[in-house]
């Protein structure tokens, strides 16, 4: 049986914290920022983590990384 592959987006994307969770960023950081509000901005730039529902799809799409 050949070996797994890693989805390479999905690696890209997450990162596994110390304590075993998966950590992500947030999404609409990238274009059209003038209308967004400061405060709305600067929430966005802190990570957060992966829905427990989630959790299982992402630890598939990285085999070994997790």
């Amino acid at each position: 049986m050949p070996k797994m592959k890693t989805h390479r987006g999905a690696a890209k994307r997450f990162r596994k914290t110390g304590s075993g969770r998966i950590k992500r960023n947030q999404s609409h950081r990238r274009h059209i920022l003038t209308k967004k509000s400061t405060k709305r901005k600067r929430q966005l730039r802190s990570a957060s983590y992966i829905h427990a529902s989630d959790v299982k799809l992402i630890e598939r799409m990285l085999p070994g990384k997790l």
